[in-house]
């Protein structure tokens, strides 16, 4: 398919034509939920932890004696239904991550390309440069482009006057091509490509 380039200041800058292996695809929901699943899975931290009656700091005597009293049999304090004890099948450290194939996630990554392609919300620009490190500007560029919620993917070395420019607009994210995921990509409502990102990317699935 050709694709118009256009440039951060909303002129042409010809035409592009993207592969339709990677952008042409008919996106299938089931593939972009297993990765998205998968990449909040992964980085999800699973430090939450409670004490069980082991770790508790308490006195391990029995607390009375076991006949005489009336009342049920109890030998540590430290069990779960005492105030102050261990608690029962509480949440432990652990990682929450579980296995995904490689051809999975690297289809889900083609299936969200296609995604933004399908539904017009894919814009390459020839390139994510700009001169100083004024946001005020990248707003106005931002806006003639029609920008508001956006996730902009730059070649494997990013300008560094872009980035930091771009780093005070809300709901604007700017990731290198070794960054582009699935999660980000559909969390954004427009996905902006540079020439250098198509590149890799038709390199990366060749």
């Amino acid at each position: 398919m050709d694709v118009k380039i256009t440039t951060l200041a909303g002129g042409e800058a010809g035409k592009v034509k993207l592969s339709e292996e990677i952008f042409g695809l008919d996106p299938r929901e089931d593939i972009l939920q297993r990765v998205v699943r998968w990449q909040l899975a992964k980085k999800q931290q699973g430090t939450h932890k409670t004490k069980g009656r082991a770790e508790i700091a308490r006195t391990g005597a029995k607390m009375y004696k076991q006949k005489g009293t009336g009342r049920a049999r109890h030998s540590s304090a430290r069990a779960p239904q005492f105030r102050g004890g261990g608690k029962a099948h509480g949440p432990v450290v652990r990682s929450h991550e579980h296995a995904l194939p490689k051809k999975v996630r690297a289809l889900g990554l083609r299936h969200a390309l296609s995604a933004k392609a399908k539904a017009s919300n894919l814009i390459i620009v020839d390139d994510l440069k700009v001169d100083d490190v004024k946001t005020k500007m990248l707003v106005t560029n931002f806006a003639k482009l029609g920008l508001s919620n956006a996730l902009l993917i730059g070649g494997a070395e990013l300008d560094q006057n872009f980035k930091r420019a771009a780093s005070n607009i809300p709901n604007i994210d700017v990731l290198p091509v070794q960054g582009i995921n699935v999660y980000d990509i559909l969390r954004r409502g427009t996905l902006v490509l540079s020439k250098a990102a198509v590149e890799a990317l038709e390199e990366r699935f060749k």
